[in-house]
């Protein structure tokens, strides 16, 4: 009868025991000290930070805001305009009765760029003469982000969106119109009424 090798069995994921930091085996020098808890002073002033009102808004209406209108366009806005036959710079001053300047951002750009050939018409026209560049300072080429953040900081645009999502963010800033497509023509949210109104 020949010995066969004993098999022997692996241990597989075995790691040394290691000790814990705070163990009182360990020397008081090579020892963690326990955290001390900071006991607060019931006395002292609790210190909140309350975002600063916006100058620029008289309660909800946005001084700012006045012809010549800047609007911010997003990359639906344009596709969808190029689908219901719009031509967008006409179409905003048929809606606002005044000058319309439309605002490209670098991530709309962006986004427009990705969607390939399917969507040259909509970068032909995103790159119109008439249109304003905005450069982006900020990471990445999200547009939706990107649209909020500067509206946020700088209340003197429109935002031109069909995008659901991006309308409900809009709506959370106040003094912000939005401007949507319904009925194959721009319609305008949240505008005050003397917007329209000529300036003398």
């Amino acid at each position: 009868m020949s010995m066969g090798k004993q098999k022997k069995t692996r241990k597989y994921a075995t790691m040394k025991r290691m000790l814990s930091l705070r163990d009182q085996r360990l020397k008081e020098k090579d020892r963690l000290k326990p955290k001390k808890k900071e006991k607060k002073d019931p006395s002292a002033l609790k210190e909140r930070e309350v975002p600063q009102h916006p100058s620029c808004l008289f309660f909800q209406y946005n001084t700012q805001l006045g012809p010549p209108y800047h609007i911010l366009v997003d990359t639906n806005f344009i596709n969808f305009s190029i689908k219901a036959k719009l031509d967008l710079v006409q179409s905003m001053m048929d809606c606002l009765y005044a000058k319309c300047i439309p605002c490209i951002t670098d991530c709309v750009m962006a986004e427009i760029e990705k969607l390939g050939q399917k969507y040259r018409v909509a970068l032909r026209i995103a790159k119109d003469p008439r249109f304003e560049r905005l450069p982006c300072t900020h990471k990445g080429t999200y547009a939706d982000d990107c649209l909020v953040q500067r509206v946020t900081q700088h209340k003197c645009y429109i935002v031109a969106t069909v995008d659901r999502d991006l309308k409900r963010r809009i709506r959370k800033i106040p003094g912000v119109p939005i401007m949507y497509i319904s009925n194959h023509r721009y319609n305008i949210e949240r505008m005050p009424d003397d917007y329209g109104a000529p300036r003398f």
